[in-house]
């Protein structure tokens, strides 16, 4: 072998590969299967073996970009080439949701499709190009539209539920009747590794998938876990994986070895078999060895010694490659050492010119795919005048009478199904209970389980459920039951739903809208729990829109623009709906029905003449109530509820208001907020969150920005605290009479 420091393991396993291949010391074939077994030809074999090659010197020359300030990502597959095995196995019909150490299986996947150029794309993704076809430079990310391959950029199986919600939705289309993208016979391929094996965001994942097919539910899925038995430095036990999974309930077990690329290819065939016939998940392990570190900053000597790294090294699945094509006579020592050295002149060459291609290079350019660019016709169909009677018949006696918000929710609901074939409501008890607060009565009867799906109790699966279910071309409406609930599964919004067209360039994306009940003012009911005043989760993700209705009139409007908006604009939406206002029928005292509004069709709703011109986000607008100039009390959801309450009592003291809602609390609606806020002379901002981290600090910021003088504005808030149990609840939110006070306090009224 050629002499080259012991610490540049990066060169010890590219020249080893050649000094043992000429030198005929191999490790023996533990296979005894043979390629035509298989139904695979000499050719078939070599071009697996090409792909391995291929795989493993993009990763070797990723980190020499790397050392050149040429490349910024360098998790690699080394060790890992023998997925391209089910790169074969699998159809690009089948949807991939990859794992990062996925290389082979992506230069495999290309032969499937002509005129694909899988080195060139895996090195524009290296080089950060803007001519990178999957995300234009935004990451490096194994991904790609045409091969039906999802850009992923988790380490932590953060797209296995929605890998769970995209089998699903396979069945799901079948038993509606629905033509969708992913054809009726695919498959749903997942891949990740046994240390992100452990986390609860993969548990999660595996128990729902479990927890379906237990109850015969159609889930053709294949899990892949590539066992390389240790994550970054910690190792995983031996025989931890297949002792979790072989015996579990609902997943039909699969091992095979990740050295051997038959029979990796024959458990990956077989797999896809058993999930397409039976209808079932497969947990596939693989077992097979990690080379090279976990990138290219990792120090293995630093936590393993020379001894095991020599070991691991001579576990090189090209050599166990090689070794098979040998055996078979697909090709001769040197023609292998000259594929090998061919490939990686083509690699240099081609690198030399991808890192001379343009890069993102403005703000502009950068966040261009945070909201997808392609807007679509509505989906929605007309629905005939007795298919609504029909629907509406349980609530003859109530239709033409003022309602409240739930109800009104409700409606809009029902309205909504109607005319969307493709929503799909899933969440924790909205089917025969019709949800906590009953806004989902009545939908399950109407419209049956396959589109109001009862969940298990697991925000992580509602929300990725929903994801996976908008890949196949459903639009999807969770429920989250409570907005305390939506912390733990937090990621699959940010981290998954609303990154995906950011990281594909607008050419994937996974539209929804989620309800969330929410807030505070429920009579200290639950507790904690069932009283958060903290949304600021969602003020910070990029793209997402965040509706947060007040009254019941705004809600069914408001819903169903929120609808039109993942339509159309095929956005991630969230419907915060305020749970202390769900019942509300009252506005100053018992009886007088202010709060109870009439329920507006769909066709008699009332839209600008130019609405079918403009994008359905430039609708995300502000309203407002009076038209005082003395101050402006700029709130939303129950804080806008409590500043019409005090309003008549502020006229009775000669301070003139106008009272606006907010509506849209991300993207908010600046230049609608900005003309009530310059009509008067003062500004009160009412929030029912807390003090630290609410949206009045945004609305502060904004004014201050704009001109707006600071002693003109003034904050009521909540208190940076929990919510207690209780009528102590109330000691730490807003009342009227704090705005009363406030108001007089800026307005100089005693």
């Amino acid at each position: 072998m050629a002499q080259v420091s012991s610490t540049d393991r990066n060169k010890i396993v590219e020249q080893q590969f050649i000094d043992l291949v000429l030198s005929g010391e191999l490790p023996d074939v533990v296979s005894s299967l043979t390629p035509a077994q298989l139904g695979l030809s000499n050719s078939d074999l070599l071009e697996l073996f090409l792909s391995q090659v291929t795989s493993r010197h993009l990763d070797l020359h990723s980190r020499v970009m790397q050392k050149q300030g040429q490349s910024f990502y360098t998790i690699g597959s080394a060790g890992h080439e023998g997925n391209a095995a089910y790169g074969r196995a699998f159809s690009v019909q089948d949807i991939a949701f990859l794992h990062y150490r996925s290389g082979a299986f992506m230069v495999e996947r290309a032969r499937q499709v002509a005129e694909q150029d899988p080195i060139r794309d895996i090195l524009l993704s290296f080089a950060a190009s803007s001519e990178d076809p999957i995300s234009a430079g935004r990451h490096k990310v194994l991904g790609s539209k045409i091969l039906n391959v999802p850009p992923q950029t988790s380490t932590i199986a953060s797209h296995l539920p929605k890998a769970v919600g995209t089998a699903f939705s396979i069945g799901l289309s079948r038993r509606l009747n629905l033509t969708t993208p992913l054809a009726s016979d695919s498959v749903v391929v997942c891949s990740f590794g046994d240390a992100s094996a452990n986390h609860s965001t993969a548990q999660g994942a595996f128990n729902s998938a479990a927890w379906a097919a237990y109850q015969s539910v159609p889930l053709p899925l294949v899990f892949i876990c590539e066992d390389n038995g240790i994550g970054i430095s910690t190792t995983t036990p031996t025989g931890w994986i297949k002792a979790n999974f072989k015996d579990r309930a609902g997943l039909i077990y699969l091992e095979c070895n990740g050295l051997d690329l038959l029979d990796t290819y024959q458990q990956a065939q077989r797999a896809r078999a058993i999930a397409l016939e039976q209808q079932k998940p497969v947990f596939l392990h693989v077992n097979l060895v990690r080379l090279l570190g976990h990138a290219g900053s990792d120090s293995e000597f630093s936590y393993r010694s020379q001894t095991e790294i020599e070991a691991n090294e001579a576990q090189d699945p090209l050599l166990y490659s090689a070794a098979l094509l040998l055996k078979h006579q697909v090709a001769n020592r040197q023609a292998l050492v000259d594929y090998y050295l061919d490939i990686q002149a083509q690699i240099t060459k081609v690198a030399a010119e991808v890192v001379q291609k343009p890069k993102l290079s403005s703000s502009q350019a950068v966040m261009a795919s945070l909201v997808p660019t392609e807007r679509r016709p509505s989906s929605a169909k007309s629905v005939t005048v007795e298919y609504r009677q029909q629907l509406f018949s349980h609530e003859q006696h109530n239709i033409n009478k003022p309602q409240h918000m739930a109800k009104l929710i409700n409606w809009a609901l029902h309205d909504l199904m109607a005319s969307y074939e493709n929503i799909v409501l899933c969440g924790e008890d909205i089917g025969k209970k019709g949800g906590v607060y009953s806004v989902t009565s009545k939908l399950c009867d109407n419209f049956g389980q396959n589109r109001v799906v009862n969940t298990l109790l697991d925000e992580q699966s509602i929300l990725g459920g929903a994801i996976g279910l908008a890949h196949n071309g459903f639009l999807p409406i969770p429920e989250i039951q409570f907005l305390a609930y939506v912390h733990n599964a937090e990621d699959q919004i940010r981290g998954e739903a609303a990154t995906l067209s950011f990281f594909s360039d607008s050419q994937f994306t996974n539209p929804m809208v989620i309800r969330i009940a929410g807030l505070g003012y429920q009579k200290g009911f639950g507790g904690h729990f069932h009283n958060d005043n903290s949304f600021a989760v969602f003020r910070d993700i990029p793209g997402l829109v965040l509706a947060c209705p007040s009254n019941g009139q705004d809600a069914v409007e408001m819903l169903r623009n929120c609808v039109c908006l993942a339509d159309e604009e095929q956005r991630v939406v969230v419907f915060l709906e305020p749970i202390a206002l769900y019942m509300t029928k009252d506005l100053h005292e018992t009886g007088d029905g202010l709060w109870s509004f009439d329920y507006v069709p769909p066709v008699e709703q009332v839209s600008e003449p130019d609405q079918l011109l403009r994008a359905v986000s430039d609708q995300l607008t502000v309203s407002s109530y009076g038209q005082g100039e003395d101050l402006c009390l700029l709130s939303y959801g129950n804080g806008y509820y409590l500043s019409r309450q005090a309003e008549p009592l502020l006229a009775a003291l000669g301070i003139n208001c106008r009272v606006v809602d907010l509506r849209y609390l991300a993207p908010l609606d600046q230049q609608g907020i900005l003309a009530q806020v310059s009509a008067c002379r003062h500004v009160l901002i009412v929030d029912e969150c807390r003090q630290t981290g609410s949206i009045s600090e945004a609305l502060i910021t904004l004014l201050i920005e704009n001109g707006i003088s600071l002693p003109q504005v003034v904050r009521v808030t909540g208190e940076d605290s929990f919510i207690p149990l209780g009528k102590a609840a109330y000691c730490v939110l807003p009342s009227v009479e704090q705005i009363v006070n406030a108001a007089k306090s800026i307005t100089q009224v005693s």
